[in-house]
């Protein structure tokens, strides 16, 4: 006889083995120091943020609005695959453990953003808040609205028409963010008002899930398989992931840029190819603009310029060590073995290529320092950065590329 619950623990260990063998190269050694500075360095402005943090600063709404985007955003993680559509639907009237067990998953596998984010948004209650009621309260209620919110989202991912997912996400997302303002700013009257009506929206949920046939597998498979390529497009940024479907992008303006500069010969092949493969396939392009502009943010915002100085280095850093995952992006491509062309050529290529990419960056972070009248600043990057580059590259990316 069918056991979903047996089926569930099955699926959920499997699903356990694939992350830990990602996360563990994720949040290698590398990544670790550059996490454990980033977490210090932000601690530590924090703190000295607060001490001069101004009476009227809008504590509540950022925090109420935070906070109501923290809840809103509740997904289920059902661990579908594409064959459950066709041997697990006869077998619907049957897997009620199987999904209340996902529904708990889901739950506790969210609590780690909800602990976060009330972690950091603490000390700036209490400097806010002085006299005000006990943090640990709020804490509460934003557990209880998250799994409030994520039974609703389970309710209402049984209707088929988009609009209405859609109004209902929108609804629930403003009202927790009232209830979360009035609660911090301790308006107790105002915010039992809005949670009635949350309950309202909650019930009608619960009202339209109950008159739909039956769950919505399309649906349920279709957000797990986006839900976990995310996350491999972004292991695949660390290791080489086989279960990430790249998404080939057109972007046929910046193609045309690039392939003006590439001349045709047998000795630009690589050069054209990781070109080409940075700008359309998986995360690359955004993973890079991306770092360069939250690097810019940090060096221009902080205080001491030898830290700015330090976050330039380790963002330049991030960029090169996840743009090596380039090298092993056609592994699956029996093509480029039958190339006329020198493995040594592809190594060079791709040597080439991140070189040029870190470059751009030096020099842009260097004209935030110019931006931020930090001139010392400037030099030392811009000497530091380049020197910085090509050291690594030419030592540790390049015994790497193997």
């Amino acid at each position: 006889m069918f056991n979903s619950h047996d089926f569930f623990m099955k699926r959920f260990s499997a699903h356990l083995k694939d992350m830990s063998r990602y996360l563990r190269y994720i949040f290698n050694g590398h990544i670790a120091f550059a996490m454990l500075f980033f977490i210090a360095a932000i601690a530590y402005y924090y703190q000295q943020w607060l001490s001069t943090l101004p009476e009227n600063f809008p504590t509540a709404w950022i925090m109420g609005g935070v906070l109501g985007i923290v809840v809103t955003y509740s997904p289920v993680r059902t661990l579908l695959k594409e064959p459950d559509l066709v041997f697990l639907i006869p077998a619907e009237h049957q897997m009620g453990a199987y999904f209340r067990n996902s529904l708990i998953y889901s739950f506790v596998i969210q609590l780690y953003i909800v602990a976060i984010v009330m972690a950091a948004f603490g000390p700036l209650y209490a400097t806010s808040f002085e006299n005000r009621g006990n943090y640990l309260v709020i804490i509460v209620v934003v557990l209880i609205f998250k799994l409030w919110n994520l039974i609703a989202n389970w309710w209402i991912l049984k209707i088929r028409e988009k609009n209405i997912r859609v109004i209902d996400q929108v609804a629930r997302l403003l009202l927790n963010i009232s209830v979360f303002y009035f609660l911090i700013n301790g308006n107790m009257i105002l915010a039992s008002i809005t949670t009635i009506l949350f309950t309202i929206v909650f019930l009608y949920n619960f009202s339209l899930s109950r008159k739909q046939a039956g769950v919505n597998w399309e649906l349920l498979l279709e957000k797990d398989i986006h839900r976990l390529q995310s996350f491999y497009r972004f292991a695949n940024m660390f290791t080489d992931v086989p279960h990430l479907k790249n998404k080939i992008k057109s972007r046929q303006w910046l193609v045309s840029m690039i392939e003006r500069n590439i001349p045709f010969e047998r000795k630009s092949t690589y050069d054209y190819l990781y070109r080409i493969s940075f700008i359309r396939g998986g995360d690359y392009l955004s993973m890079y603009i991306r770092l360069i502009i939250i690097g810019g943010v940090f060096i221009y915002f902080l205080p001491n310029i030898w830290i700015k100085i330090i976050f330039a280095i380790l963002f330049l850093y991030m960029t090169i060590f996840q743009l090596m995952t380039l090298y092993q992006h056609h592994r699956t491509i029996m093509w480029l073995d039958l190339y006329p062309v020198e493995v040594e050529m592809r190594r060079k290529a791709l040597l080439k290529w991140i070189i040029e990419l870190a470059i751009v960056q030096t020099v842009l972070y260097a004209i935030v320092f110019l931006l931020a009248q930090a001139y010392l600043g400037f030099l030392i990057t811009l000497v530091g950065g380049l020197l910085f580059t090509f050291g690594f590259t030419n030592g540790f990316v390049k015994r790497k590329l193997v």
